[in-house]
């Protein structure tokens, strides 16, 4: 196989890197020349670089046509921060996202695996599957699905092989330190308390090692094709989270719950239904939440100083 990744210097790129590493596989990764590279740099494996941006895609498009994939796992959003949510950058990722589906046609490639968000459907509070209705409520959940429904509409015009992951919430070690698990990992590693909500939200967490291994699978597996929800297909409360988390680093530190209020948009209930993709692959999560999150404290309490820099 010859696989082009994007958003490869990312937290889920990088784990996935490292999950193609044990395959005979030849990997390309599209980065940008400002990209942070510190989550593959320990990484051996002997992949192709193609420095560019999506944004200005006539930049890199003959060295993509040179690589010549047969798979384009496309990670890559600009803006997926909170933050940013409602930001006209958003647009920018559907964009970038037509002109690399359209690059990678002309070079051959035959599979296209896009990845989308829980944030697809908006706030549902039900367990989720992919019949149900999909009415985003922000910028980001609107242009992906927008992103979905014309890859979707392209690959079977260009007959290349569509899958389309809904990720609902990974984690793991090496996450971005903005998200809920990272932060209060750091937060109790310095011996401070976290300001949290009251922490009464279910959310799905999928540990990120399994997310890697069903994208690797969807590669290979040229009978799965469609639109997929991707998560544990288990709910736990925050505060619950929290608590196994602050247990497994001092049991005697404070807790901030209450301390944050919820935003007007706060989705009480986040959960996936994972029957199809588990039907369609063989895949089920292997790694608990109590395993996962001890790992990600252990990798944490090693790795600090990469979040110091």
């Amino acid at each position: 196989m010859r696989i082009l990744i994007t958003g490869a210097t990312g937290f889920l790129g990088g784990h996935l890197l490292k999950r193609l590493s044990a395959e005979d596989v030849t990997v390309a990764i599209l980065i940008r020349p400002q990209s942070n590279r510190w989550r593959i740099e320990h990484l051996g494996m002997n992949f192709v670089k193609i420095i560019g941006d999506l944004r200005q895609p006539q930049g890199i498009s003959d060295a993509i046509k040179d690589f010549a994939p047969d798979t384009v796992i496309h990670l890559a959003w600009s803006g997926v921060l909170n933050r940013y949510r409602n930001e006209q950058l958003q647009l920018d990722n559907l964009f970038g996202n037509l002109a690399l589906l359209r690059i990678a046609n002309e070079a051959g490639c035959r599979t296209w695996i896009g990845l989308g968000s829980q944030a697809e459907y908006g706030p549902l509070n039900i367990r989720i599957n992919e019949d149900a209705p999909t009415r985003p409520s922000t910028l980001y959940g609107i242009t992906k699905l927008c992103t979905c429904l014309l890859s979707q509409y392209l690959c079977a015009q260009l007959n290349m092989r569509f899958v389309w992951l809904r990720l609902f919430s990974a984690y793991g070690p090496a996450d971005n330190p903005g998200w809920l698990i990272p932060y209060v990992i750091l937060t109790l590693l310095r011996g401070e308390r976290p300001a949290l909500t009251t922490g009464e939200q279910r959310w799905d967490y999928l540990f990120v090692e399994d997310t890697a291994e069903v994208i690797y699978r969807v590669a290979t597996r040229s009978d799965v094709q469609g639109i997929f929800n991707l998560g544990s297909g288990k709910a736990y409360t925050v505060r619950t989270i929290v608590e196994r988390i602050r247990d497994l680093i001092d049991p005697s530190l404070p807790l901030g719950f209450g301390e944050v209020p919820y935003r007007a948009d706060q989705i009480m209930h986040l959960q996936a239904d994972i029957s199809r993709l588990q039907q369609a692959t063989g895949w089920s999560p292997r790694v608990s939440l109590d395993e996962g999150l001890r790992r990600t404290v252990e990798w944490s309490r090693e790795n600090r100083r990469l979040y110091e820099k």
